[in-house]
């Protein structure tokens, strides 16, 4: 690992904004490509690495990095992949299994996503994000707030709203596209 590197990684455990914004200035299109490629939906790529990056913020005092930063980021998308992957098809096992369809009962069976946006709050990020979230236009907000501060699937979101999944997908990619652009990041 070079010196500008270390560097780029003290930025991270600092919350520095130009060490995030250099991860994805560097790394987010490859990042991108490569969970492309494990899941084949480019929404979901992204998502998935904007998760990452998140995740990284979230844990940046604890974040020990021992290889290159390239490595560590490439590992971190390629095991979230992996268990997207896991956790879809254990959902599509136990919807053809004959498991009692009464109402929530997935919600004991599905892992609820281990790193919701919710969990920033508390740190000198809060106020950039929640006013970034809430110069969303209306239905984009409420589908984005639904999806990551409720933990709502993209199928329940579109029942409650009374939309398809397609239109929670878009306006998940908007609000994510329009966070990325207005953090700066």
């Amino acid at each position: 690992m070079n010196t500008d590197e270390r560097k780029i990684i003290e930025g991270l455990k600092r919350g520095d904004n130009k060490a995030y914004k250099y991860l994805y200035d560097c790394y987010y299109v490859v990042l991108c490509r490569l969970a492309r490629a494990y899941l084949k939906d480019d929404f979901m790529a992204q998502t998935l690495v904007d998760d990452t990056v998140f995740h990284i913020y979230e844990k940046r005092e604890s974040l020990n990095i021992e290889a290159t930063l390239r490595g560590y980021l490439i590992s971190a998308v390629r095991n979230r992949c992996i268990s997207h992957l896991r956790l879809k098809r254990e959902k599509n096992e136990i919807n053809f299994s004959s498991v009692d369809m009464r109402e929530g009962w997935h919600d004991s069976i599905v892992e609820q996503n281990a790193y919701p946006l919710a969990r920033l709050f508390g740190n000198e990020l809060e106020r950039e994000i929640q006013a970034a979230v809430e110069r969303l236009p209306t239905e984009c907000r409420r589908v984005f707030e639904k999806s990551r501060y409720e933990g709502k699937t993209y199928e329940t979101i579109a029942t409650e709203l009374n939309i398809s999944v397609n239109t929670v997908k878009y306006h998940i990619k908007n609000a994510l596209l329009r966070l990325h652009r207005d953090l700066k990041l």
